[in-house]
């Protein structure tokens, strides 16, 4: 039977350690395995003898040996915390372990090669935890479709945190637990807070979802439970087992807050879509849901504390349907935005849990090592050390500034994939003889491992593309992308930055080597960056896009194997023509703005590394930026445009465009060598919570928008943010900005 693995733990019973799978299978009940595993690790066999005089211990003689073909010998131990205490006491003895931190649970994944999904055989009965319980059944990696159970939950408390409802969303079940006497539309009263959460807990055992999930979920709604159970004495159980949930709250920016409920994942949805590839204007679930949706809560607060406690007191059936319907966006959002589908994507391409699947470095580990196993290999146990030396990035061009019409983008798809691809720049044929990267490192042409990854990705991209699955392709792009990355990171494995500089170094190559040959074919790059190159296409442009494209990929074709005897996976790509297009200068400056552009892409403007596009700026800017811009393209009145937004902004017209949003990464009180102007208004409220503030400059200083007491500074505003974005402009048509404010110039004077 194919399932799909939910939750993966281990259980200890009489001094043996047993793998415990949990999730769904494909007819909609509920599993667990149980394996008796004994967990292992390796040591080189010459070290065997010094390591026996450390501890006893079982080994077995097998055929890996490590990098350098050294032979290894496999450790067997008990349970899975034997394995730190004698790698600790192995390494006291300068005795080197390999695969020695592999997960106890993740290594019996890898060995069974199962990614997500997989084909169960063997005998079962039913308990209390599952509907389907299998003690040591057949296991294998499987494929196919499994649909998961999604539970949504959101709390309405008092300023106090008592709870006055809990709504609940999953499947075609739609209810909300709330503390009444009446009775109510969606709803089930309970006689108490006590009774509430009790009903709550039985009602997530009767729905054993999968995934439990909620908008700020672990922050405040479970935070708020956990407090609540304590004072009812009630077990705070979410999981499928019968211990405590585990919950744990981080305060830090880059830090998220987790929750460990057996056999189900809880899944914050805000954090989850922060940590995505979506880029909001703030998190918060309002704006979430109008960017998918267009739909909006069903009431807006002012100071949401007092207006819920009113709700409950006069109007109960309102907070009924409000409570209801934040759990609905939150199921909505996900299926909208398509982020559960591809974090199970990224599941069963990895073989990480669903909250796991954003780790690159767990990741790589989970696929080259099952390969690395199979060649007869072992690779050497994480070690922490300080990265020595930065590594190299990709090649810049100083940009040309100017505006121009008919800009081709030449770009090389997946172009860190395809050189480690062509050049077989992998780990373990990392210092063998073979080809030589500009940067010196050398790679056997024995096909590599990670040739042999990207080869596959490629393939199930391919698979995806013509079944028009863009989530699956996008799965597929993270994690490729993700390779070069994880290598340059001393907290992975394979940490070599010989080897990473030798794909940067191969990559600043082959993109000056293009505009070299575009170049002696007669065409002016005006810009370089990374993987592209910016053409001035002329009047064909689009004929000549498509010509280039083909004459370049030939061009790799013989080079590659002329110079180094293996064929090419380079692939250069004509992306797109921008008709009109901007290279702003530097300021005060001639020379051009790396990673800063704009233009128009059939009709449609775009902008790359802008004040428009970057979130520290104020709407006011953004909406000058894009309408200067616009008139730029379309060869109107630059001049006449800039003044009147001057006036229009001293009169007081864009003054709810003047609001700054700033990311607050650790507590205020923490910042005390330096008070950023964010911080400043932060402390100005009398309780800050979340990890953003808005907030706008006044004559009294940073004021939060919740608190304004002075008159907004106009003049910080016109210096600040339209000045630099007017200059960077204004200057390709000998105009200044201070000059434009007395109207000492005319427009077309030059």
């Amino acid at each position: 039977m194919l399932g799909f693995i939910v939750d993966a733990t281990y259980r200890i019973k009489d001094g043996r350690a047993y793998v415990c799978l949990f999730g769904r299978l494909k007819n909609g009940e509920s599993f667990l395995t149980v394996n008796y595993l004994r967990p292992y690790f390796f040591i080189l066999e010459k070290d065997l003898k010094t390591a026996s005089k450390v501890d006893n211990f079982e080994y077995e003689k097998c055929r890996y040996k490590n990098f350098d073909g050294e032979k290894v010998v496999k450790v067997v131990l008990d349970i899975p915390k034997d394995v730190v205490e004698m790698r600790k006491e192995l390494s006291e003895k300068k005795i080197k372990s390999y695969e020695a931190d592999i997960r106890f649970v993740r290594r019996f994944l890898m060995d069974k090669n199962i990614q997500g999904y997989v084909d169960i055989d063997g005998d079962y009965e039913s308990n209390e935890e599952v509907d389907r319980y299998y003690l040591e059944p057949e296991l294998k990696g499987g494929k196919g479709k499994v649909d998961l159970k999604v539970l949504s939950m959101d709390i309405e408390t008092s300023p106090k945190d008592e709870i006055y409802s809990i709504s609940v969303v999953c499947g075609d079940y739609k209810k909300v637990l709330i503390d009444s006497n009446k009775k109510l539309k969606k709803a089930i009263s309970c006689k108490s807070e006590e009774d509430l959460l009790e009903r709550f807990f039985l009602l997530l055992q009767e729905l054993d979802p999968d995934i439990i999930t909620g908008w700020n979920l672990i922050d405040f709604d479970l935070k708020v439970i956990r407090k609540r159970c304590k004072k009812y004495e009630i077990p705070f159980r979410f999981g499928k087992d019968f211990g405590e949930s585990r919950l744990t709250i981080k305060k830090g920016f880059f830090d998220s807050s987790t929750m460990k409920a057996t056999g189900r994942q809880i899944i914050d949805a805000m954090d989850f879509l922060r940590r995505s590839f979506v880029k909001l204007t703030d998190y918060k679930l309002d704006t979430a849901a109008e960017h998918f949706l267009g739909e909006k809560k069903l009431v807006e607060f002012t100071d949401k504390g007092k207006e819920i406690t009113e709700l409950f007191e006069k109007n109960q059936q309102k907070l009924v349907d409000y409570n209801l319907k934040d759990s609905q966006l939150v199921i909505d959002i996900l299926d909208k935005s398509g982020i559960l589908d591809l974090t199970i994507k990224r599941s069963s391409l990895t073989g990480l849990l669903l909250s796991e699947v954003s780790g690159s470095i767990a990741s790589l580990d989970s696929i080259y090592l099952k390969k690395l196993r199979k060649r007869g290999f072992v690779a050497r146990s994480v070690d922490y050390n300080d990265r020595e030396e930065r590594i190299k990035g990709g090649y810049v061009m100083e940009p040309k500034p100017g505006i121009y019409d008919n800009i081709l983008v030449l770009d090389f798809k997946s172009l860190y994939p395809s050189l480690m691809r062509t050049f077989n720049i992998d780990p373990l044929s990392f210092g063998k003889k073979g080809i030589k990267a500009p940067n010196g490192a050398i790679f056997s042409k024995e096909v590599g491992i990670m040739p042999e990854i990207i080869k596959e990705l490629f393939k199930v991209r391919e698979d995806y593309r013509k079944k028009k699955d863009e989530i699956g392709r996008y799965a597929v792009k993270i994690l490729m992308n993700s390779f070069f990355g994880v290598m340059a990171s001393p907290a992975c494995r394979f940490y070599n930055l010989d080897l990473a500089n030798g794909i940067t170094s191969f990559a600043q190559f082959f993109v000056k080597k293009t505009a070299e040959e575009l170049k002696k074919r007669g065409y002016e790059v005006i810009y370089s960056d990374t993987d592209s190159c910016f053409v001035v296409g002329g009047k064909d442009a689009e004929k000549v896009g498509k010509k280039l494209e083909k004459d370049m990929n030939k061009f790799y074709d013989k080079f590659v194997k002329d110079e180094y005897g293996v064929k090419s996976y380079l692939e250069l790509e004509y992306e797109k023509c921008y008709t009109k297009f901007l290279m702003p200068r530097l300021r005060g400056k001639e020379g051009g703005a790396k990673k800063r552009y704009a233009g128009l892409v059939k009709g449609k403007l775009e902008i790359t590394g802008l004040e428009a596009v970057r979130g520290d700026w104020t709407p006011l800017a953004k909406k000058f930026q894009i309408e200067l811009l616009g008139r730029v393209f379309k060869g109107e009145n630059v001049k006449k445009f800039v003044s009147d937004f001057i006036l229009k902004l001293k009169k007081g017209k864009f003054d709810d465009q003047l609001v700054y949003t700033k990311s607050i990464r650790k507590p205020l009180e923490e910042y005390t060598k330096i008070t950023p102007p964010h911080i400043k208004a932060a402390r100005k409220l009398k309780k800050f919570e979340g990890r953003k503030i808005q907030y706008v400059l006044t004559d009294k200083g940073p004021e939060p928008v919740d608190l304004i007491k002075g008159k907004l500074d106009y003049k910080h505003y016109l210096d600040k943010q339209i000045k630099p974005i007017a200059e960077s402009i204004l200057v390709f048509f000998d105009l200044k900005f201070d000059e434009l404010l007395t109207g000492q110039r005319d427009l077309f004077s030059y």
